[in-house]
């Protein structure tokens, strides 16, 4: 026997810096036998549920964007889709398309900052963002760059950089003018440049990318037609059901949340005991159908269809920068050919159920409310990307420890941060919702 298996092993991480929330990391091993292994969330829920009971249909997206500080865009998005079905109210061709821009805006936004300020310190072997400046100076002016266009390019879509207050039933409050997509055009250019020097960087240090495969379902969004690598349209479809769809409104029978006494946030399963969402779940999903130039970040990164590295979720995540930039240029113009119309829908309350799903940063999110005739909320369902991922995360822990028991304490507890960082997990967001129920 090793000597390193010849001890104990005590890794009790509270909480887990450089993500979102508050998540444990808890590992006993003796002489190399696993004792304990386990994820843990101990986050208090919220009750964004219980909260929208009541309220007018128009208020919707409005609260249920406080779910995040991040993904708030995305949530506003979910929402707005949800009461659509729910109502029937018809979205124009060109809401739909500077929707998705506004979508797209969040993507970069969300994915840059994971990134450049919690991944990245991993891949340079720095502990915080703040060394890393010293280490990479013009690397650190990069991610900053990008983010800041990110940044804007919410602003000048959704009126502020997060909670959206121009997204309405049917449409907009107002949409940007010409001057400003054109602006918007310009700065994306610029934004797609320094996307490819980020990449050169993480290139030179992406041998500090952990080497670990463990055979996993990846569930996401599929657009079949048209066929378009999708964040916002399409059914649900997953690597284990080759090349299936499963319509949206059926997504209780994909996520089948259950209680895990390790985490006050649901997990799920689907064809296995865990799925993984996020980038590389919509990566191997619909990877042929990246953008030019997102095809050739994924090739140097060395980023390949099929891949079950849940390390390699963050150069995903650096493959979709690509593409949502690239395709946002291309949708910039028709918007600007097509010429602009203000659509200001007034809509009429009924009874109605509806779903509404699209991709966060993080992963397939599924809104679903029903209302009342005078289109009062009467009930409310929201199952977040993180809460479908940390079953994946566990079932993670469990190989990949065996596989790196003899590193030692250091190496081994680096690894379990930097594997729930690949993640990306919001997991306030995920403990939305707890059943209470009151025993006599």
């Amino acid at each position: 026997m090793s000597q390193q298996k010849s001890k104990k092993i005590r890794i009790d991480v509270k909480h887990l810096t450089r993500v979102e929330g508050h998540g444990n990391i808890l590992l006993n091993a003796t002489d190399g036998r696993i004792e304990k292994i386990e994820w843990q969330v101990p986050e208090a829920p919220r009750f964004f549920e219980a909260m929208v009971r009541g309220h007018s249909y128009e208020d919707i997206q409005i609260i249920v964007s406080r779910i995040c500080g991040i993904c708030s865009i995305t949530h506003s998005l979910a929402a707005t889709k949800a009461v659509e079905d729910a109502l029937g109210i018809e979205v124009p061709e060109q809401v739909d398309k500077i929707r998705r821009l506004l979508h797209y805006s969040e993507q970069l936004q969300s994915h840059i900052l994971h990134i450049g300020y919690l991944a990245a310190p991993d891949f340079f072997g720095t502990p915080s963002v703040v060394p890393l400046v010293g280490k990479a100076e013009e690397v650190v002016k990069t991610i900053i760059g990008i983010h800041r266009a990110a940044n804007n390019w919410s602003d000048v879509i959704g009126g502020r950089t997060t909670h959206p207050i121009t997204i309405l039933p049917g449409g907009f409050t107002k949409i940007p003018s010409e001057k400003e997509f054109k602006e918007l055009y310009e700065s994306l250019k610029d934004t797609l440049g320094k996307l490819k020097s980020l990449a050169s960087a993480i290139e030179t240090v992406a041998e500090n990318i952990p080497v670990f495969e463990r055979d996993t379902e990846y569930v996401s969004l599929k657009q079949t037609d048209p066929s378009v690598y999708t964040f916002y349209h399409g059914d649900i479809t997953s690597t284990d059901i080759d090349g299936g769809t499963v319509p949206v409104k059926d997504w209780h029978g994909v996520a089948n949340e259950y209680v895990s006494d390790q985490s006050t946030a649901k997990w799920a399963k689907w064809h296995r005991d865990s799925y993984a969402v996020g980038a590389l779940a919509r990566f191997n999903n619909n990877a042929k159908l990246l953008s030019g130039k997102a095809k050739e970040t994924a090739k140097q990164l060395g980023l390949e269809q099929g891949c079950c590295n849940p390390y390699m979720n963050t150069i995903a995540q650096l493959v979709e920068c690509v593409h949502v930039v690239e395709t946002s240029l291309g949708l910039i113009d028709e918007v600007l050919t097509e010429g602009l119309e203000e659509h200001r829908p007034v809509s009429k309350a009924r009874a109605g159920k509806g779903v509404g799903c699209v991709e966060a940063p993080r992963g397939i999110l599924f809104h679903e409310y029903e209302f009342d005739k005078d289109g009062r909320c009467t009930g409310a369902d929201i199952c977040i990307p993180t809460n479908q991922n940390h079953a994946n995360i566990q079932k993670d822990f469990e190989k990949l420890v065996p596989e790196i028991i003899d590193e030692g304490e250091e190496s081994i507890r680096g690894k379990l941060e930097m594997l729930v960082r690949a993640y990306d997990p919001c997991i306030s967001c995920s403990t939305h919702m707890l059943n209470v129920e009151f025993v006599k």
